[in-house]
């Protein structure tokens, strides 16, 4: 999983060669989010790209996967810093889906530096589009929710507050599988609590939807505007949870 560069902290100054490295990275991926715009993502080749920000192929291979990940950058940067705030954040006093969204918000947060709201905006239309890029988006989610997952269940107790305590489940590896008494091999593991996964999930169907009704909008909108349709999506899951489905009275309509 390629991951953003740490910024520096207010009052740190990187060394000139970090810095020089996150100058040819942000090159990189503004020159990729105009070629792909311009002349389509498949317009446009691996060297073209490199030729025009000046750097080889083996610099790209530094710091990119491929033409998917350096287009996807401005996104997958958010969802690291969604995985760093993970590794610190309190979970006291709310649910597992509520520390979830306070660290995508954090993170939406942490993503000051100038033009991301629209790289994003364009990385979205181009992976509309492009099967590769959504390909890779799902390959990078995928990784994304398991890494998630393992902090997750190295950091906390994940139990259910109105099972009783003997009840509770502790973390820990899964029990290992029965031998099958015919002598063959180990039965299946265990089903995993799937509530986490879920959660994030969620989580996942949260952002997505408030993604796409961000790049929707009009004009330029923001990062503040991006969290707020966020807020808006998980305020919503509750009622999507309850709602009841009816058929339609044919007079009616």
């Amino acid at each position: 999983m390629s991951t953003a560069p740490q910024a520096p902290t207010p009052g740190e100054r990187l060394p000139l060669r970090a810095r020089k490295k996150l100058r040819t990275r942000q090159a990189l991926i503004d020159t990729a989010l105009r070629l792909f715009t311009e002349r389509g993502f498949d317009g446009v080749t691996l060297d073209e790209l490199c030729d025009t920000v000046e750097v080889s192929k083996r610099t790209f291979f530094r710091t990119f996967t491929s033409k998917e990940d350096v287009a996807m950058a401005p996104t997958q940067d958010m969802w690291a810093a969604f995985l760093d705030d993970l590794e610190t954040r309190d979970p006291r006093g709310g649910t597992l889906l509520e520390m979830l969204r306070d660290a995508l918000l954090a993170a939406i947060g942490a993503m000051t530096e100038e033009g991301w709201a629209e790289r994003v905006r364009l990385s979205g239309r181009l992976a509309a589009r492009t099967p590769s890029m959504d390909a890779h988006g799902l390959q990078f989610c995928d990784r994304t929710c398991r890494t998630a997952l393992d902090t997750l269940h190295r950091r906390l107790w994940l139990t259910d507050p109105a099972a009783p305590a003997d009840r509770a489940a502790a973390p820990g590896p899964a029990a290992a599988p029965p031998p099958d008494p015919a002598g063959g091999p180990a039965g299946p593991a265990p089903l995993a609590d799937l509530r986490p996964r879920l959660a994030l999930d969620l989580l996942i169907a949260v952002f997505h939807r408030a993604l796409e009704n961000w790049t929707a909008t009009p004009g330029s909108p923001t990062r503040d505007d991006l969290a707020a349709l966020v807020r808006e999506a998980y305020d919503a899951v509750p009622g999507s949870l309850t709602l009841r489905p009816a058929p339609r009275d044919p007079a009616g309509a």
